[in-house]
């Protein structure tokens, strides 16, 4: 059974440097998920992921009790003791000692990933591909949104996701930035004329980039670790950016004095409520316009790509060719450069 620890915490190790058979004095790590479980021959254990900056760890503790699975700060930060070992190809972690970190014990920062590029310079980036929109009345829809501080301060921490891809501190708008730009390589940097599909809407496109996962600023919170919202569970990301919409139409109408026209505007929200693709993803409509299947597949590849991304990036053997396995991707990552191009940067 664990024992309490009582011991100033231990220089911070990072996950992503650990190795098998290591004995760890002291550490602190962010509880993302736990559970109490059962073992073969019916006694408890707990479940639990650790995590860092750096990625996540699972963790066991073994001969468990429900006084100290109900000790342990799930979202919160566990100081723990123990041992690194390999299961099944992957590392985990045996705690032979825990208690609750205090404030103070550890800096909030080895714990929420950020990204690694500027945020402002990424605003202004998004700002400037947005301006060059050419209908008055999407334009005028998205300075509605762009005025709104609240919205936009959140714009610029939130993660793009809890997990799989993006999943760091102002990952959204970096996510939200590749797409943009993604989109005026396809169709145009100024206009139409420039565009491989000249019958898709460039204006369209670029408003349903910015909208589509908008509602990521209140689904997800991020303060400790990634997880989501009491709003994020009963109305999601999709249901969210609609609702805004129409509220920010209204505000244009009311602005102008003129009606918002109602087709641009059902073709706006059906970008969003088909994003994710399919039903089973959580779309409530599948795209039906060229827009929305194109925004569809441009938000899909550069998810899927910034796993793989992170997946080479965190391998942890660097003298296999193969990543871990990826499970939103469904496979492990063939790492091995072979054409000089420097995968892991």
């Amino acid at each position: 059974m664990a024992a309490p620890i009582k011991s100033p915490p231990a220089a911070r190790r990072f996950i992503d440097a650990l190795q098998p058979g290591e004995q760890i004095a002291d550490q602190v790590f962010l509880i993302h998920k736990k559970d109490l479980r059962t073992t073969t021959n019916g006694g408890l254990y707990i479940h639990l992921v650790l995590a860092d900056r750096t990625g996540q760890l699972l963790g066991r503790v073994w001969s468990a009790t429900q006084q100290q699975y109900d000790s342990i700060p799930e979202g919160g930060f566990l100081r723990i003791r123990g041992r690194t070992e390999s299961y099944k190809g992957a590392l985990q972690f045996i705690v032979d000692g825990m208690r609750p970190a205090a404030p103070g014990e550890y800096d909030l920062g080895d714990f929420i990933p950020r990204t690694p590029y500027d945020v402002d310079e990424m605003w202004e980036r998004v700002l400037a591909i947005l301006r060059t929109i050419k209908n008055p009345h999407l334009l005028a829809l998205i300075k509605a949104f762009v005025k709104d501080e609240g919205i936009v301060a959140s714009f610029k921490k939130a993660p793009a996701a809890v997990a799989n891809h993006h999943a760091y501190v102002g990952g959204l708008l970096e996510h939200t930035l590749s797409l943009l730009d993604l989109a005026t390589r396809i169709f145009g940097k100024s206009d139409e004329k420039e565009s491989h599909y000249p019958f898709v809407s460039r204006d369209l496109i670029l408003a349903g980039i910015f909208l589509h996962d908008i509602g990521k600023t209140v689904e997800l919170t991020y303060d400790t670790n990634f997880t989501y919202t009491s709003g994020g569970q009963l109305v999601g990301h999709i249901a969210q950016a609609a609702v805004w919409i129409d509220r920010k139409a209204a505000e244009v109408e009311e602005d102008t004095g003129k009606p918002f026209p109602e087709d641009i505007q059902q073709v706006l929200t059906h970008i969003i409520l088909s994003h994710h693709g399919q039903y089973e993803f959580g779309s409530p409509k599948l795209p039906a316009c060229p827009e929305a299947i194109a925004i569809h597949y441009l938000d899909n590849i550069d998810a899927k790509l910034n796993m793989a991304a992170t997946a080479i990036r965190e391998a942890r053997n660097s003298e296999s060719d193969w990543t871990e396995w990826v499970k939103a991707l469904e496979t492990r990552i063939y790492k091995k450069d072979v054409m000089g191009i420097r995968r892991e940067a």
